[in-house]
């Protein structure tokens, strides 16, 4: 493991911490040459994944694909990484449990752009831009539209519940 820093590899484990669903560990760790901080997460390698592209390529599954997608998406919004590593996390864990070893990329982008709707919707949007590649205006526009729709749906359901 090297420091994403300095690229050094002497460093220590400040806290472990297992997730919520014990299938990873979160270690927080110092680099002991240029003394920063960073977070590092272990999971058990399961059965190996496969991803079918649009084209018919066939490649192994990712998750640096997408936390890097997500990043890209959410930057400069209040989504933390630990949030993106839960949504991977999570997305990966419903692959494994499917019958089939392989998976389409359409299956892995639903999945993902669903979870991400529900943590924010302009890093959604931004994601969605890409994913459903989007080409016009009027493509946001309609993304918009559908947002709109579903968070006065849900503000209505909330003030509903609380009356």
């Amino acid at each position: 493991m090297r420091c994403p820093y300095c690229g050094s590899t002497n460093h220590s484990v400040l806290e472990s911490r297992q997730s919520e669903d014990g299938a990873s560990f979160r270690r927080r760790r110092e680099c002991d040459t240029c003394h920063k901080r960073f977070t590092t997460y272990e999971r058990v390698e399961g059965v190996d994944l496969t991803v079918v592209k649009k084209e018919g390529t066939v490649e192994p599954f990712d998750r640096e694909k997408i936390r890097k997608g997500l990043i890209k998406a959410t930057w400069k919004r209040p989504v933390t990484l630990e949030q993106i590593e839960e949504l991977i996390t999570e997305v990966e864990r419903k692959l494994r449990r499917r019958k089939s070893t392989q998976v389409k990329s359409w299956e892995i982008g639903n999945l993902v752009i669903n979870r991400l709707r529900r943590i924010d919707k302009v890093g959604y949007l931004l994601f969605a831009s890409v994913y459903k590649d989007f080409g016009r205006l009027e493509d946001f526009q309609s993304e918009i539209r559908e947002l709109k729709k579903e968070t006065e749906a849900n503000h209505i359901k909330t003030k509903h519940h609380e009356t």
